[in-house]
């Protein structure tokens, strides 16, 4: 049986994970050439949430310069990060509040033995 607060806590590292990898491609959203990596949620061998980080080697847009020079720009679409970056949040703060409900049982529980 997997424990509320083991769950919670997976919870919050998968989703700082998420968070993680959301605010490095935007950071390097205007850097030529960056390939974004996409976070996936997916289920490990004990049932918990874990992280599966793929770079996305979809590539960017070409550009050429006035000069004739040729680059690639970034592949990050920030029409996507950043409502990732929202939802990764809202739940982050779920996985919180469930751990804070569950300490504040155990706490309750561990005051009616004492």
């Amino acid at each position: 049986m997997i424990s509320p607060i083991s769950t919670s806590l997976a919870g919050l590292r998968v989703f700082t994970g998420k968070l993680q990898n959301t605010a490095n491609n935007i950071a390097n959203s205007g850097t030529d050439s960056y390939k974004a990596k996409q976070a996936a949620i997916v289920e490990d061998p004990a049932g918990l949430p874990s992280l599966n980080i793929t770079l996305d080697n979809t590539p960017g847009a070409v550009i050429q310069e006035s000069d004739g020079l040729i680059r690639e720009t970034s592949n990050v679409d920030l029409s996507r990060e950043i409502p990732s970056m929202m939802i990764a949040k809202r739940c982050y703060e779920a996985n919180l509040k469930t751990f804070k409900a569950q300490r504040d049982i155990l706490e309750s529980l561990l005051d009616i033995t004492a």
